[in-house]
């Protein structure tokens, strides 16, 4: 036989030893049920966690369509060739396309199938008590043998009353009349642990949840109008796919007027919106919304995130018929208020042609020596001044192409040009300030304007799930204190009666590193002995 051949197995007929037979298939079930295994074990469980926030990046890098859809059409329009490619797989609408969800789900299993038996299992261990004293002490590094002039019986009730607080503890006699007593502390330890991976689920579940439920729309709402808590009447409006319009609360906000506040150095101090909130029963309030003090009415908040001028103009045509009038957003470009806009005039003369201006706005008007603006100094209207360039033509509102409303398309428009005393021409530039009307070129009309007045964007959210958020959240801090900082302990006493005195043997050991065992043990051991004892063996490990 040979050397390297294991005993009672015998060499084939060739003199060489048989090769080792295969282990058995595993089969569909067993590789379900490795699979599963793989699945609900720890360090998968983490491994999802950060491919969960590593497949979340995206969204951070590319805009999205259920929050920015005209900035994904910005995008699309820019990068013909990457663009469509990066909205078939998703990038657009992170949050919703299948792989993030896979990797959600998968995540959510994964917590589920590793925490819930570790809580049975825990659950158990609580209820069975605390382990039974080992055999021999010496193998712990954490152990002391000492022997006291008190007698057993009493050495006994003071280790049970010390242990008692704190401890869950047995008491075991044995037939020779040595005591055995065996404590454990820190439950609260698996505990926490269980608690804080518990609300990591629930913190899944109910942002989930909150995702099919909520909804939240955008509004800008000029002084002196107002906007009502209905999807048809937000300028954008996303919701979840559970969402129930019976949900939102209904409500009218009136913007009365809108403040704000700058230093010196043109910087912002504070911006406040004064609206009359009224409710669906016709209760009517005041009220003030700023950036950081929302207004809450019922469930749903009530944010202010932007804010801006709107001049209010009026456009007649050739036949002097108001073609257009009302107040115009323009979006503030720069920390000086600096704002561009854009006044679209499809019914002017009978649509034959159209008008369109671009323009921009300057607050505090900034001039040179010949009056020319060079721009805008301060944030506030101390000095409005608003600039318009004139454009003729189709302004294809009719061929059913969206359409910037804050950039106006000029292909296909012809701009209105002056001449110059040398026969120079130049775009012609219609410049207003607040009351005045100045007359377009050619008799096409004229343009005024009328006031400056000043608009919020309005952002409602309705999310139940925000407070539950918060519960999860706390419990999930608790949880992780209770597991890094409460200490696992377990500790035995062997108590052994004698004619000379009692000896105690006593022995520690904690899960982890914990530096206050040895402290532990010997404030048990003083305890128990009065500091009487006469050590006779002690190892600190």
């Amino acid at each position: 036989m040979s050397r390297y051949a294991p005993e009672g197995l015998k060499e084939s007929e060739g003199g060489a030893a048989p090769a080792p037979t295969a282990g058995p298939r595993l089969g569909v079930v067993g590789w379900l049920r490795w699979a599963w295994r793989q699945l609900t074990s720890m360090r998968v469980a983490l491994m999802l966690l950060l491919l969960l926030a590593v497949v979340a990046l995206p969204g951070s890098f590319f805009p999205q369509r259920p929050q920015t859809p005209e900035a994904v059409a910005e995008y699309l329009e820019t990068n013909p060739e990457l663009g469509p490619f990066l909205d078939a797989i998703g990038m657009f609408d992170v949050y919703g396309s299948p792989w993030f969800s896979a990797v959600y789900l998968l995540l959510f299993v994964s917590l589920i199938g590793c925490i819930v038996p570790r809580t049975f299992a825990h659950a158990q261990a609580m209820r069975a008590g605390p382990s039974r004293v080992p055999r021999n002490f010496a193998r712990f590094p954490t152990q002391t043998t000492v022997r006291t002039r008190r007698k057993a019986s009493s050495a006994v009730g003071a280790a049970e009353a010390v242990l008692g607080r704190g401890y869950k503890r047995a008491t075991t006699t044995r037939d020779d009349g040595v005591v055995e007593i065996s404590a454990e502390r820190g439950y609260g330890r698996e505990t926490g642990n269980l608690v804080f991976h518990l609300a990591l689920v629930g913190l899944l579940v109910v942002t989930a949840w909150g995702q099919l439920v909520q909804y939240r729309g955008q509004a800008v709402v000029v002084e002196g109008d107002a906007m009502v808590n209905s999807a048809v009447d937000y300028d954008t409006f996303t919701s979840g796919a559970w969402f129930d319009s019976d949900s939102q609360e209904a409500f009218r906000i009136q913007l009365d007027e809108f403040t704000s506040v700058f230093t010196e150095a043109a910087r912002p101090d504070a911006f406040t919106a004064d609206v009359t909130l009224t409710r669906g029963d016709g209760e009517t309030s005041t009220a003030q919304i700023q950036p950081n003090s929302p207004l809450s009415v019922g469930d749903a908040n009530v944010y202010l995130t932007g804010n801006g001028y709107a001049p209010v103009i009026t456009v007649t045509d050739a036949s002097g018929d108001v073609a257009f009038s009302g107040p115009v957003l323009f979006l503030p470009q720069d920390t000086a208020y600096t704002s561009t806009g854009v006044i679209l005039v499809p019914d002017a003369n009978r649509g034959e042609p159209q008008l369109g201006f671009s323009g921009q706005l300057f607050p505090t008007a900034l001039r040179a020596e010949d009056g020319t603006v060079l721009g805008s100094t301060f944030p506030q209207p101390n000095d409005p001044v608003l600039i318009l360039n004139l454009w003729t033509g189709d302004l294809g509102l009719d061929d059913g192409t969206p359409q910037n409303l804050f950039v106006l398309d000029t292909e296909g428009l012809e701009q209105a040009m002056d001449v110059t005393e040398d026969g120079a021409e130049f775009p012609l530039e219609l410049e207003l300030e607040p009351g005045e009307t100045v007359e377009l070129p050619d008799g096409q009309g004229s343009v005024t304007f009328s006031e400056l007045r000043r608009f919020a964007a309005l952002d409602v959210r309705w999310d139940p799930s925000v407070p539950w958020m918060g519960v999860f959240a706390a419990l999930a801090f608790l949880g992780l204190a209770a597991s890094l900082f409460l200490p696992r302990r377990r500790l035995w006493l062997r108590i052994e009666p004698g004619e000379s005195g009692t000896v105690v043997h006593a022995a520690a050991l904690a899960r982890g590193d914990d530096p206050g065992l040895q402290r532990e043990l010997d404030r048990v051991i003083d305890a128990v002995t009065k500091k009487t004892a006469r050590p006779e063996a002690k190892n600190d490990g």
